[in-house]
């Protein structure tokens, strides 16, 4: 448990909003859920029960099942729900609409004091927060689904939202075993989505056009890139792909891209002063004289992972 457990309401019960709630309650806090469908909220216990055991199976939780069900409490009432939350989790269905009425119903029950995270994935916090009572309060905290399993999320604040919340919430983040990804300004598709949008884009581009299969296309991400990308992201990639790291590879490959992305759009070079902080990051991570060493690590992981992918069906 918590040195101080945590009041958490989740707002919409279905894949996202069931998938947080085992996140919160594996963490050791109580767990109010709330949906508008009664349907979804008699079918909900047996879908978290079974989500538990599935974790449990794979040694992913360190309670029995049963005890963290326990702390998470089904309820008919958006207020009740609320009422109390020192933190809401807001994952209900993709409209704007609906963002829009279910923020103002939140922030009319919620305490004072209270915290209020959305799941949204595509649009900005400022298009349905902005008439909200407390708005400093509200910012954007996107998760990969399914949220229980995939660690990455999304801290998107409003133009509005308290600066002192972002870091305090990225903690929490941490402390209940999530991996924080906090953007310094609002954009379109947040990060995750537009780097997979981009290679979507890019993939659908090479099908159409008859330059591969879609299962050679999946192929080469699953079985090329997916590995690396398992464990480590695109600029730590390239950081180790050349002999001095990642400016090394910019002078090297870079003229390489900027051609490969004029066949895409208009030819932009990859800015100098992105250069420039990209290097200051992974220099400050690893050191030049340590990336041989950085590397080997590399392969360790890509064989472990190789390793496992062969023993699984």
């Amino acid at each position: 448990m918590p040195e101080k457990a945590k009041k958490i309401a989740i707002i919409g019960a279905g894949l996202v909003g069931a998938g947080w709630a085992i996140v919160f309650a594996r963490a050791g806090h109580r767990v109010k859920i709330y949906d508008a469908s009664e349907t979804l909220r008699q079918g909900l216990r047996q879908h978290l029960d079974e989500a538990l055991a599935a974790l449990q199976r794979h040694g992913l939780i360190a309670e029995a099942p049963m005890v963290i069900s326990a702390r998470m409490l089904i309820t008919d009432h958006l207020q009740h729900a609320v009422a109390d939350a020192d933190y809401v989790q807001e994952s209900v269905f993709e409209q704007l609409a609906l963002k829009k009425s279910i923020a103002m119903e939140i922030s009319q029950a919620m305490p004072p004091h209270a915290i209020v995270g959305s799941s949204t994935s595509g649009f900005s916090g400022s298009s349905f927060m902005a008439e909200v009572t407390r708005r400093a309060q509200f910012l954007v905290v996107h998760p990969v689904n399914p949220p229980h399993i995939i660690p990455v999320v999304e801290i998107v604040p409003t133009p509005w939202t308290d600066t002192q919340i972002v870091p305090e919430i990225r903690k929490f983040m941490v402390q209940i075993g999530q991996v924080p990804v906090v953007l310094n300004k609002e954009i379109d598709g947040f990060i995750l989505n537009r780097l997979q949008g981009a290679l979507l884009d890019e993939a659908w581009k090479l099908f159409s056009e008859g330059y591969a299969s879609a299962a050679d296309i999946d192929a080469t991400v699953a079985q090329g890139l997916g590995l690396r990308w398992a464990f480590m992201g695109p600029f730590e990639t390239i950081d180790l792909n050349a002999p001095l790291g990642i400016d090394d590879y910019a002078r090297r490959l870079g003229g390489m891209y900027q051609r490969l992305a004029s066949l895409r759009h208009a030819a932009v070079e990859w800015p100098k002063e992105a250069i420039d902080r990209a290097t200051a990051e992974c220099r400050a991570a690893h050191p030049v004289e340590t990336l041989t060493t950085r590397r080997q690590w590399r392969d360790e992981r890509l064989m472990a992972l190789i390793a496992h992918k062969k023993q699984q069906v």
